[in-house]
């Protein structure tokens, strides 16, 4: 019978040894994206799958999550005569929390997934190895372009989230709650700070790296055949959206601790 603490230190060794491949292949990518050469055709072609074809489902999902939101603040604040608190708190809501989450979750699903498809793909039909044999870098040539794309089309997408999850409050509390349209704006606009935008973009342009470095891994170890493939796009949005969360925690705390 296997004992219990082996299958324990067997998991904890692995982890680790994930984690410190995981942040090699990161190292070598962030390597190749910041010097030269750049293929700036690719990184543009990427910067348009990645954000053009993104922004549907971004905007649908940020215009629920606002109006959600809405509801449910007024639904509390109601029990406490706090209801005018609903834009003040939708705002930063989404602003500092939901806009970067709910994005960077959206886009674990539609690009990590499919980027690791994509590499999986050439991986096992041996494109990569082809490409090497060109002397062509398989991080210059396909991972930092799609590196340099997310970190630059996501906190454009947030941005856009941001200014339709608060629209969705707007048209909810407005149109459903009574709320007068111009108070709303007028404490959206007073209550919201440059920090709290700020907050929401940096918090976007890690997550952009995260979900473009989780699909380029996990299709760089596809196995062969579709079943592989479908693995590694699985793997990688399953451990994008893990990374994402726990990013977040621990961003929000360090932004706390230092007043930001």
């Amino acid at each position: 019978m296997t004992n219990p603490l082996q299958l324990i230190g067997r998991a904890t060794l692995g982890v680790f040894t994930e984690v410190g491949r995981l942040a090699v292949f990161a190292g070598h990518v962030g390597a190749a994206a910041f010097t030269p050469r750049w293929y700036s055709a690719e990184i543009l072609r990427q910067m348009v799958r990645i954000g053009f074809y993104s922004l549907p489902v971004v905007g649908l999902s940020a215009v629920f999550i606002g109006a959600a939101l809405a509801l449910n603040i007024y639904e509390g604040g109601s029990r406490y005569g706090a209801e005018q608190f609903v834009p003040s708190i939708v705002v930063l809501g989404i602003s500092r929390e939901l806009g970067a989450v709910i994005t960077g979750l959206m886009l674990a699903g539609r690009v990590s997934a499919g980027i690791a498809a994509e590499i999986g793909a050439m991986r096992v039909t041996e494109q990569i190895d082809a490409l090497e044999t060109l002397s062509a870098s398989r991080y210059r040539y396909l991972y930092a372009p799609r590196f340099l794309a997310a970190l630059v089309t996501l906190p454009a997408l947030v941005a856009i989230a941001n200014i339709i999850g608060v629209m969705g409050g707007w048209l909810v509390s407005v149109y459903g709650l009574g709320f007068d349209s111009t108070v709303y704006l007028r404490n959206t606009l007073d209550f919201v700070t440059s920090n709290d935008i700020a907050v929401g973009l940096i918090k976007a342009v890690i997550f952009g790296g995260l979900i473009a470095v989780m699909g380029c891994y996990q299709g760089d170890r596809s196995q062969a055949g579709a079943t592989g493939v479908g693995r590694a796009a699985t793997l990688s949005m399953v451990g994008a959206a893990v990374l994402i969360l726990a990013f977040n925690y621990v961003l929000s705390t360090l932004f706390v601790e230092i007043g930001l």
